[in-house]
């Protein structure tokens, strides 16, 4: 299967954080906009270097490039550029929706409110999406290791009908359990927003288990080292219950490979794919991890010996997953298997 074909094929990305995809350009310009001189070098080739978290081995070293990324999104107008070129690079990846987070609550560092950073990302969706046809909704974070969720759910629930579809808990994962924001999360799920939460990414199966009993979710981001619960083809109680219940997994090969230090081959989306697990292909962060939706296709292709069929199936689980309208679901169902049929 050749690039070409893999660019041409309709995308859906449910995993995709905002301040981890800016382009390098923006970068600069957005820092030298509010005097912001902390950027490591005002040189494009060598900033888009230091930006790449391929060797960083931790989840933790992996989101230490973030630091600049959120330094330079402090203004209503800068977090309205990111969003909308956002929405024009995926779109020349051949995305057709997607839901983008990030958390608001580091946006407040000069002043903004955290209403005021969604406002911001939702214009810049839209301006996008009035020129692409790309579909952007918006899913707010909280940081596990911060303590104030339940604001950061507030704020996601005014904006509920205005493009927010969605909470999420992001951030260090290990020894910041979700429970701790169990009454956030529980605020979003009462007023309407579906829950994915960042789990099995950097802790094991019972970190799933807690995004599954005690926050109500509806999706797993991540969630790889559910592997830890199947040995051979026995699957424990919590690896049972994703199977049983197709709940889909948010899976982001590259990312993954640049926190775990493994090789390509070594990840485990085959093998979950191929056992019948619920999976969906996503980029996680495209400039910490210089990867495309594209690309993680490839990876899938040549890594995991993925199909056409393959792709089609996880883009359909894609679909199925999206927190959308059941019209916009048939719609890009549509589009997607029209595509495939060619």
């Amino acid at each position: 299967m050749d690039r070409t074909r893999l660019i041409e094929l309709p995308k859906v990305e449910l995993h995709n954080h905002l301040d981890g995809g800016l382009r390098v350009d923006t970068v600069i310009e957005l820092a030298n906009d509010i005097g912001y001189v902390g950027l490591p070098t005002g040189d494009p080739n060598e900033l888009r270097g230091w930006f790449y978290r391929g060797g960083s081995g931790s989840l933790e070293r992996y989101l230490e490039g973030f630091e600049h990324t959120i330094a330079v999104m402090q203004t209503r107008r800068a977090i309205e550029r990111v969003a909308y070129e956002a929405g024009l690079d995926l779109y020349a990846d051949g995305v057709v929706y997607a839901e983008i987070r990030f958390a608001p609550v580091l946006n407040t560092h000069r002043g903004l409110r955290r209403e005021d950073a969604i406002e911001a990302a939702l214009l810049g969706f839209a301006r996008a999406r009035s020129e692409t046809g790309v579909i952007i909704n918006l899913i707010v974070d909280a940081m596990r290791n911060m303590p104030d969720s339940e604001l950061d759910a507030k704020a996601a629930v005014a904006f509920a009908d205005a493009g927010v579809v969605g909470f999420d808990l992001a951030g260090p994962e290990a020894g910041y359990p979700a429970g701790e924001h169990r009454r956030a999360c529980a605020h979003a799920r009462d007023h309407g927003l579906n829950l994915t939460i960042h789990a099995g990414e950097a802790d094991g199966p019972s970190s799933i288990a807690a995004a599954l009993d005690e926050c109500g979710a509806n999706r797993i981001g991540h969630g790889i080292r559910i592997t830890g619960d199947i040995d051979g083809e026995t699957l424990g109680p919590i690896a049972t219950r994703l199977h049983r219940e197709q709940i889909p997994l948010e899976v982001c090969p590259t990312s993954n490979l640049h926190t775990l230090g493994i090789a390509a081959d070594a990840h485990p989306l085959g093998r979950l794919h191929r056992a019948g697990f619920n999976v969906t292909l996503n980029t996680d962060n495209r400039l910490m991890s210089a990867v495309t939706l594209t690309d993680e296709f490839e990876l899938a292709v040549k890594h995991h010996q993925f199909t056409e069929a393959d792709l089609h199936r996880v883009t359909r689980n894609a679909v199925a997953a999206a927190f959308t309208d059941d019209r916009t679901r048939r719609r890009l169902n549509d589009v997607v298997d029209a595509a495939y049929a060619n």
